[in-house]
């Protein structure tokens, strides 16, 4: 696992402090007291007792309990197995979301799904990624970062080993979201696991930076893995499997750790944004046969109404998905900011370019892996080294989108040419501009909140991240294919992408703190 074995030996000691900390139930995000006294499921009995060693008996046990049995020690922390567990789960996600990159094409043809419906089959898994990124985040700080990543990560394998089963376009877009809520689990509560394990400046810098490439590793990794193996259900197969394989593992590596406010999860607020971004995405989708149509004025009018219930739950919600009053600091907003247009910008494009390239170059799925593999390659590689850089995470920002839209721009032209050479430089450039994108966000999603609110910050970030992705996947989809040429649409699209790039970092420069 590339960059694991360059942990430094200053962090050992940090950790360990941790751990002697942890023993006198000091690091317990729970001594707040947010649940007083009153145990939570799967923690510390008494998550509220008092900051030192207590070996006897609890004095303001919850009644009932048995004032008689002591609380039983943490877990120790293990910083570095849980980055390597947790960045090895996480490249399982996005291998997982990445492999229809190159198997659309096959997975379409097995399920009869048509052209206007290709945009669910890629669509799936990001849709049920924004829906629960923030209910999931808040879950995590409030009953156990451990125990949803774990839950998460059983349910990743569950779901994509059943969708390897699916016939029919419908089942295998459910699976895909189930995979998506999953997925939610995993990465929301990963960067809360990951700042608990390292909670110095320095050692945050590096595992953030080791994390955020193995996001540009999971990536890559996953359409060759989809390409190499006989066909996609055997793909899907064998991440079930890597994800079962992380779960197990898990379970004897992470330290629990969560941050309680109390309360009762989010639904109705995860419920009416899930329902809204579907609309939307549904709209986009019809959007291809038509703008000005009747059903897409009404999806569009859904979900604008369905944000507003949606706000107004959330503002009278005693926990909320989200802290609206997040959205007062620049910080959060330059963060949130980076995280939509990433996924409007970069991973969209980059989702749908492989199945345009295999149908319109002729090349093999493992062909069009390794091709993909120059731009994702690159992102992982400048990923891991985004740490040396002395930029500051919101000027990495700006670059890599910055990067992205020149990439994009060299493309042009490249799928009227035939010639799949013309696609090297703006993959280059792109896999550059990626990789600083990947490498920044992570960092700047937990800087941006509370050290005790990481998940929800981590959360907000990828939510609109997927939202990006989603909305961003169907309108090139829509615009790649309703012009009738397949060359002249994939140009609009990337002309689009590089204008959404610009606009990216144009907001991110501008939302800096003020002095």
């Amino acid at each position: 696992m590339t960059g694991l074995d360059s942990a430094a030996v200053g962090e050992a000691r940090e950790a360990q402090g941790v751990r002697e900390a942890a023993r006198g139930a000091r690091e317990a995000p729970g001594a707040s007291g947010a649940h007083g006294s009153k145990p939570i499921p799967g923690g510390d009995p008494h998550p509220g007792s008092h900051p030192g060693p207590h070996p006897g008996p609890h004095p303001g046990s919850h009644p009932g309990s048995d004032s008689t049995a002591p609380a039983p020690a943490p877990s120790p922390v293990r910083p570095r197995a849980t980055l390597a567990l947790v960045s090895a789960a996480t490249a399982v996600t996005l291998m997982n979301y990445t492999a229809p990159m190159v198997t659309l094409p096959q997975t379409a043809a097995a399920l009869h799904t048509p052209l206007s419906g290709q945009a669910w089959l890629l669509n799936g898994t990001p849709l049920g990624l924004a829906a629960l990124l923030l209910v999931a985040g808040s879950l995590a700080d409030d009953y156990g970062r451990r125990r949803i990543f774990l839950a998460g990560t059983l349910a990743l394998g569950l779901t994509t080993a059943l969708g390897a089963l699916t016939t029919s376009t419908w089942q295998f877009t459910l699976a895909r979201i189930a995979q998506g809520a999953a997925s939610a689990a995993l990465l929301a509560s990963a960067l809360g696991l990951i700042v608990h394990a390292f909670p110095s400046p320095r050692g945050r810098l590096h595992a953030t930076g080791v994390w955020g490439a193995f996001v540009s590793g999971g990536i890559a990794a996953g359409p060759l893995v989809a390409a190499a193996l006989p066909n996609w259900r055997v793909g899907y197969g064998v991440l079930g499997a890597l994800a079962l394989l992380l779960a197990a593992l898990g379970t004897r590596t992470l330290a629990e750790s969560r941050a309680p406010r109390g309360g009762r999860p989010d639904i109705p607020g995860a419920l009416t944004f899930g329902l809204a971004l579907v609309a939307l995405v549904a709209a986009l989708t019809l959007g291809r046969d038509g703008w000005l149509r009747a059903p897409v004025g009404l999806l569009l009018a859904a979900a604008v109404a369905l944000i507003a219930v949606f706000v107004a739950v959330e503002r009278r919600s005693g926990t909320p998905m989200i802290d609206l009053g997040l959205l007062r600091h620049r910080r959060f907003l330059a963060s949130s900011a980076g995280g939509l247009f990433t996924g409007l910008a970069v991973i969209a494009v980059f989702s749908y370019l492989p199945s345009v390239v295999q149908r319109t170059m002729h090349l093999s799925p493992p062909a069009t892996a390794g091709l993909l593999l120059l731009w994702s390659g690159l992102s992982f590689g400048v990923a891991l080294q985004v740490k040396r850089l002395t930029i500051p995470p919101r000027g990495q920002l700006a670059l890599g989108f910055a990067l992205h839209a020149v990439g994009a721009l060299t493309m042009l032209g490249a799928i009227g040419s035939g010639s799949w050479t013309r696609l090297l430089p703006g993959l280059i450039i792109g896999g550059v501009g990626s990789g600083l994108l990947n490498g920044a966000l992570p960092l700047l999603a937990v800087e941006s909140v509370p050290r005790e609110r990481a998940a929800m910050g981590s959360g907000a970030q990828q939510t609109l991240r997927y939202i990006g992705s989603s909305v961003g996947v169907a309108l090139t989809i829509a615009l790649a294919t309703s012009g009738g040429h397949l060359a002249h649409g994939t140009n609009l699209a990337l002309l689009v992408s590089a204008g959404l790039a610009v606009t990216g970092a144009i907001g991110v420069l501008v939302l800096r703190d003020r002095k």
